[in-house]
């Protein structure tokens, strides 16, 4: 049975010329893909035009928006105004079960606002969750909230936790993911009266969680999931990429401070090959609206082609293991354990 993913062509800073390419790559790789390609359908005709197969064009279903919800648009507008954009045709496009997931690179505020009015949260969560990867020295970890919600109450961070351990534990074919909770430090009296609190209740769930993390335990790969409000969450994503930007411009300067240097870049090549590869973001991108009643999968903004690929991948993965289904089966019986 083929995976049909709907693709908000339209969106993102570069649009058509990146999501196409992207999705043909994709149709390319898995061979139970089916894309729903939604946009303006003159430059999505052009574009797939220069890829003729006849194998792929049974593939793919191209759905026009008359609309794009831009960058800087506010959701408000975007929800209230854009009804034939091609991110809320998309997000239709999964809430009628004609696709399983979506993706798009459009505005963030305007994809969980939209999402969350068309698809409406799983009874018993209250507030969707934005989680994403983070590089580690192991590879990489899981991490929410990256964004959605700046001011989480204990039970919410919970909730966080339970939809992120499931995410993970089917994505990643992790039993049992490991799950901390970030703080500013591990002892149990550190950290403000409402990661306490939640630090309790998470002690008290049947997660696998293990206690406090601190920043610097982000990237050292010691859990598999990290639970923490949007405000510190989306500051420690925007941390991380400025770090790794850093780092590749200091690396830059000194290898082309002067003739000696220069030609110990070449001897280094294959190191700064391998060292860029690890902390390139193309191959993090995707981030999934958790506690949605379908797949959405936000990939960056600037997302180049292979980033793009990297967000479709993932959203295909979770589309598969039904991630949504399995987060409602478990918030249910929980609900009913409660009663």
């Amino acid at each position: 049975m083929a995976i049909k993913v709907s693709i908000d062509a339209s969106g993102g800073d570069y649009g058509i010329p990146v999501t196409i390419v992207a999705g043909i790559k994709a149709l390319n790789i898995f061979q139970d893909l089916h894309l729903y390609f939604v946009g303006n359908e003159p430059s999505i005709t052009t574009e797939l035009g220069k890829y003729p197969s006849n194998t792929l064009n049974s593939r793919y279903t191209i759905i026009h928006a008359s609309e794009v919800v831009l960058m800087n648009e506010s959701p408000a507008i975007a929800l209230r105004k854009k009804k034939d954009s091609s991110m809320r045709i998309a997000i239709n496009l999964v809430k009628t079960f004609k696709a399983d997931a979506c993706v798009s690179a459009g505005n963030t505020g305007a994809l969980m606002a939209i999402s969350r009015f068309v698809l409406r949260t799983i009874k018993g969560i209250d507030r969707p969750a934005i989680m994403g990867r983070m590089p580690t020295i192991t590879g990489h970890t899981h991490m929410l909230d990256l964004g959605a919600n700046v001011d989480s109450k204990p039970k919410a961070l919970v909730e966080f936790a339970t939809m992120g351990s499931i995410a993970v534990k089917y994505t990643e074919n992790i039993e049992s993911p490991t799950i901390g909770l970030l703080n500013i430090g591990e002892e149990d009296m550190k950290g403000s009266e409402k990661i306490r609190k939640a630090a309790t209740l998470l002690k008290a769930s049947n997660l696998n969680y293990v206690g406090f993390v601190e920043g610097n335990d982000i990237y050292k790969g010691i859990v598999d999931l990290i639970v923490c409000d949007g405000f510190e969450g989306n500051i420690a994503l925007k941390a991380s990429e400025g770090v790794a930007s850093m780092m590749e411009h200091y690396l830059k300067q000194a290898f082309t401070r002067n003739l000696l240097t220069k030609l110990v870049s070449l001897i280094a090549i294959p190191v700064l090959k391998d060292f860029k590869s690890s902390l390139n973001p193309d191959k993090y991108n995707g981030a999934s609206l958790l506690g949605l009643r379908g797949i959405v999968v936000k990939s960056h903004g600037s997302a180049n082609i292979d980033s793009f690929l990297t967000a479709i991948t993932e959203a295909y993965i979770e589309a598969h293991a039904k991630i949504s289904d399995k987060i409602s089966i478990q918030i249910s019986k929980e609900l009913e354990h409660n009663e």
